[in-house]
């Protein structure tokens, strides 16, 4: 819940955001259509539909604010890095792996900053309807907002969007097509047939992710050849167990995600304890495996596929 101090912050930035726009003589965007008060860097604009209508965008956004990280792997991606994003609350900051200076942060992921968005005076905001909607108002007031609907949908599909909306359209079909090639190559290289595959995330003492075929890295683990087992998924996307339940992550393979690869310590002592039902268990990167969803992280992760495949052989 927003404290009282917060809520009043956004009230003073959304006053004084109106108020400006009253001065400039601003008129009411016509229905189903957003314009920003800010005026685009570029020299041109475009039209983006998304989960709030159709929104008008400079063609090339110079001072980007990005609210989910799939949208700062893709800017990054496609060479625009932002100058500001909500940071995921299970890494410290941006991610390492993005190998970027100077993005500030600007709240997090569930609870962005506006008054550090509105700082930045950004020419464009990227959010999600799912997690945003009551902000939208007040970002659209800040500048340009594209919004994808949730951060479930397909992955890819969202990085079209976040490229449509940074006039990178092209550049990102040839990103996902280098992924999908990668992918079809790392699956004919290797034979793995009949093998499954699970991967665990930590949460606390009590619980435990497992993450289905169609999130992020669990499409990765699939589209290498191997298979996950069924669970029943929340949302298509991952399903939590107890400790007491960690047989349901048996597999031929278990991956788990912890913030330090090197320290086996991160492992559950639920898994340990139990090391017979689990003949492979490999620590992997939590910063691209599961906070880094997009064209960057999703090539480190078959960079890690592709090594434990090897491994295996």
């Amino acid at each position: 819940m927003l404290s009282s101090t917060y809520r009043r912050g956004l009230l003073v930035v959304s006053a004084t955001i109106v108020a400006g726009l009253l001065l400039a003589g601003c008129s009411q965007a016509e229905a189903g259509t957003t314009e920003s008060s800010t005026e685009p860097t570029a020299s041109g604009t475009h039209s983006v539909e998304h989960a709030r209508g159709t929104t008008v965008v400079p063609d090339d956004p110079q001072r980007i604010v990005v609210l989910e990280p799939v949208q700062l792997d893709t800017a990054v991606a496609l060479g625009k890095t932002p100058v500001g994003a909500a940071v995921a609350s299970n890494v410290a900051g941006v991610p390492a792996y993005l190998g970027v200076d100077g993005v500030e942060a600007v709240g997090t992921v569930p609870e962005p900053d506006l008054e550090a968005i509105a700082a930045l005076k950004p020419d464009l905001i990227l959010g999600t309807e799912a997690r945003h909607s009551k902000l939208y108002a007040q970002l659209e007031a800040i500048a340009p907002t594209v919004f994808m609907a949730t951060q479930a949908d397909p992955w890819q599909e969202n990085v079209e969007l976040i490229g449509e909306a940074l006039g990178e359209v092209d550049e990102t079909k040839k990103l996902l097509a280098g992924y999908n090639d990668r992918c079809a190559e790392i699956a004919d290289e290797f034979t793995v047939d009949g093998k499954t595959a699970n991967l665990l995330r930590p949460r606390d003492e009590t619980t435990m992710s497992l993450y289905g075929p169609v999130s992020f890295a669990g499409s990765a683990i699939e589209c290498v050849g191997l298979t996950i087992p069924d669970q029943d998924w929340q949302d298509g996307l991952q399903a939590d167990i107890s400790p007491e339940n960690i047989t349901d992550a048996k597999a031929d393979y278990l991956f788990v995600v912890t913030s330090d690869v090197n320290d086996t310590s991160t492992i559950p002592a639920a898994i340990t304890q139990n090391l017979g039902e689990f003949p492979s268990v490999t620590l992997v990167d939590t910063s691209y495996w599961v906070s880094g969803v997009g064209p960057k992280g999703g090539a480190l992760v078959l960079d890690d596929l592709e090594k434990f495949l090897e491994a295996q052989q």
